[in-house]
């Protein structure tokens, strides 16, 4: 009851956070509210001037998305792939992140600013190189050129190694003078207690591959291996696009990765506060 009442007391005292709050989480979610009306609107009330709040209630728009675009397909290939992604960048990104950590081997600070400068290249630099190899590898319109670019990412080893510099020294020699490998003790002592912060690389990794664009536009051109990115980018014409339907296609693929985030929020924030305790 104590604990209540100082909760209750506490938040009476900065009203103004908790109104400032609100208003930056109805700016966020505004967005979803006009997609959702606007996917149960008739393509005239969508393009209307001025623009109109109230649907039709046309729910059909959801049906016509599953006629237009091979949908679970799609949706599929995009699960597959945020999937591989994820469980590659989990794998190689930990491995990197703990050598530059916790293994002392000649330059080793001037690799991880090589592998840090990465992080300023800008992306598309990189599709003419990675395509020519997709190309000569026979892996065009097909799930390995979507996943096998993404196992990797600077960022996550980056992300990782501050998590591990945050560990105790004392780990790694109380391992040692039990004999262990620094592969035993990376993958028995020192990755579950990088839980955390695997799980926000994990969210983080998810939510870019599911949203990622330009690459599965350029090297998938088959609908049947497209993701849904991809896929729903293709539902744009070039003289017209049929913005309801649009908007129920992307609304529908934006629901799991919603859902995924509100499950794993907890544990996202508390990764990425983690990791940024010592550098």
């Amino acid at each position: 009851m104590a604990r209540s009442t100082a909760r209750f007391t506490a938040r009476r005292r900065h009203p103004g956070t908790h109104a400032l709050l609100a208003a930056g989480a109805a700016v966020m979610v505004l967005p979803f509210v006009w997609q959702f009306l606007t996917s149960l609107k008739s393509l005239s009330s969508a393009t209307r001037v001025p623009p109109t709040i109230e649907p039709d209630w046309h729910w059909s728009n959801y049906a016509r998305v599953f006629e237009l675009l091979p949908f679970g397909e799609q949706f599929l290939n995009t699960l597959l792939t945020a999937v591989g992604r994820t469980a590659g960048q989990l794998l190689f990104c930990s491995m990197a992140a703990y050598a530059f950590a916790r293994l002392r081997f000649p330059g080793r600070n001037v690799l991880f600013g090589v592998f840090l400068s990465v992080l300023m290249v800008p992306p598309p630099l990189f599709v003419i190189p990675q395509y020519e190899i997709m190309a000569k590898l026979g892996w065009l319109n097909s799930l390995p050129a979507l996943i096998v670019p993404g196992l990797f990412s600077a960022f996550g080893v980056f992300l990782l190694r501050q998590f591990f510099l945050g560990l105790p020294k004392e780990l790694d020699e109380a391992a040692r003078l039990d004999g262990a490998s620094p592969l035993r003790i990376y993958w028995s002592v020192m990755l579950p207690l990088a839980k955390p912060g695997l799980l926000a690389l994990a969210i983080l990794a998810m939510l870019w591959s599911w949203n990622d664009l330009f690459w599965p536009l350029i090297v998938n051109t088959d609908p049947d291996k497209m993701t849904l990115s991809a896929g729903l980018a293709a539902l744009q014409g070039q003289f017209q696009t049929d913005y309801p339907i649009l908007m129920a296609g992307s609304l529908l693929a934006s629901l799991p990765v919603i859902a995924v985030f509100f499950v794993m929020q907890r544990h996202f924030i508390e990764g990425i506060a983690l990791s940024g305790n010592k550098g």
